[in-house]
């Protein structure tokens, strides 16, 4: 069962229709109560890092999410802003993030002359940096995924870049220490490629 993380943000609908998709048992979770007992945990997210934050915080999630991430060391997988809250914080906000993995998020910053758009929007490839569990099935000419997003992670250790993404130059799209996984972008949205990477996450 993967237990989907609802503090307020995220496209809850279409990633639990998703998982319906591929007959995967998925449900929602509000509680410290609910996320203690799970067995896997999707974070998703939508929106700013300071107000998933203090909406984590005050739901009082934060501390039973870095339990089991740290100490119970379950399979969780973030996603979009999800992925970014894994990290230490963002230049978008002044609050810390989970710490799960040594990473900060920052703002794509393009040359005028490069006509690069900000946010990053529509489809694109991810090329894996190193072998996972969850990039089974995924080639890196069939590994493409809809992104949107504003902010980027940076990671302190490079072992931690589980795939990169080229825009504009690369970028870490997916991320991995352990059990915690991160993906910058959107799996529900992302037709035969986004169901091939949650069935592998509801494998692990």
């Amino acid at each position: 069962m993967i237990s989907v993380v609802d503090y307020g943000l995220g496209n809850l609908g279409s990633i639990l229709n998703m998982f319906r998709k591929i007959n995967v048992p998925a449900q929602l979770v509000t509680t410290p109560e609910e996320i203690l007992v799970a067995d896997k945990i999707l974070l998703p997210g939508v929106g700013a890092f300071d107000v998933a934050m203090q909406e984590l915080a005050r739901r009082e999630l934060i501390e039973p999410l870095k339990h089991q991430a740290l100490q119970a060391r379950i399979p969780i997988l973030g996603i979009c802003l999800g992925m970014q809250l894994l990290g230490n914080g963002s230049e978008e906000g002044k609050l810390p993030g989970l710490g799960f993995i040594d990473a900060r998020s920052h703002l794509f910053r393009f040359p005028v002359a490069r006509h690069l758009k900000v946010p990053h929007m529509g489809w694109n490839f991810i090329y894996p940096e190193q072998d996972s569990p969850i990039l089974a099935g995924l080639t890196e000419q069939q590994s493409r995924f809809y992104f949107v997003h504003s902010y980027h992670v940076v990671c302190a250790d490079p072992q931690d870049n589980l795939a990169m993404t080229d825009y504009g130059g690369k970028f870490t799209s997916m991320v991995q220490r352990g059990n915690v996984i991160g993906a910058q972008f959107h799996p529900e949205k992302s037709h035969r490629f986004g169901m091939q990477l949650l069935r592998n996450f509801a494998g692990m």
